[in-house]
């Protein structure tokens, strides 16, 4: 019998042992997980890696699995939004967050489109910008800096978030993540947390692909009462 092979997208670290913790007396042999950009991932299963279960930040990669026949099954299991992470001697909670990406002296930092879905959203979140404001919409494109998430990105330290490590050490003022990350954030680490209001988001629909029969259990256990409520207590959305 072997383990369970689970590719997950990197913004599931913090959540998936939870998950695994819940559901691993259903695998005798254990379940493995490997984290990274979803992008990267799906890349890594059409090269041939074996994979049971793909869990990516965004539905595209496992629709688009699906469709090249290298998956049996795709869907959504949970949401997930951005919010701006900024040093705190930049902003107040109560600063407006539009005035922040349009104050040309902060450095705006995001992941890696193509590579990472959060990437992606950041820059869609840049064309409903630019569909109101058309000057800060394209400035924001041209400004935006994708610091993590690529295959040359410099690697995260361990245990740090990406807005921690990019805004203390200096890389940039304002990082685009998740909103899912915000409670994991230290209250002496210097960031202030600002939401984006909903008619501005573009909501992320996190999906999966079941590549191997092996891996059609665990997606349907994400889907349960207790799957959700595993990440709604993480900070995601559920369905």
């Amino acid at each position: 019998m072997k383990p369970l092979q689970v590719l997950a997208a990197g913004s599931l670290r913090h959540v998936w042992p939870n998950v695994v913790s819940a559901f691993q007396h259903h695998y005798p042999a254990g379940i493995e997980t490997q984290f990274g950009p979803a992008g990267i991932l799906r890349q890594r299963i059409e090269q041939g890696e074996t994979c049971d279960l793909f869990v990516s930040a965004s539905i595209a990669h496992p629709q688009a699995l699906l469709q090249a026949g290298l998956a049996q099954q795709a869907g959504v299991f949970c949401h997930n939004f951005l919010c701006l992470n900024v040093r705190s001697d930049r902003a107040a909670p109560s600063t407006d967050w539009r005035d922040l990406l349009r104050n040309p002296a902060l450095r705006v930092a995001t992941s890696t489109p193509g590579s990472d879905p959060c990437g992606d959203y950041a820059w869609q979140l840049f064309e409903r910008i630019e569909q109101q404001d058309v000057e800060l919409g394209q400035r924001l494109k041209q400004r935006a800096m994708p610091l993590v998430g690529g295959t040359d990105s410099a690697p995260i330290p361990p245990g740090m978030l990406a807005s921690a490590w990019l805004i203390q050490s200096g890389q940039t003022d304002i990082f685009i993540g998740y909103r899912s990350y915000a409670h994991l954030v230290q209250p002496d680490a210097g960031i202030t947390t600002l939401l984006i209001p909903e008619a501005w988001q573009t909501r992320a629909d996190y999906g999966y692909a079941v590549c191997q029969p092996a891996g059609h259990e665990l997606a349907e256990r994400l889907l349960t009462h207790e799957g959700q409520e595993i990440f709604v207590k993480a900070g995601f959305g559920a369905i």
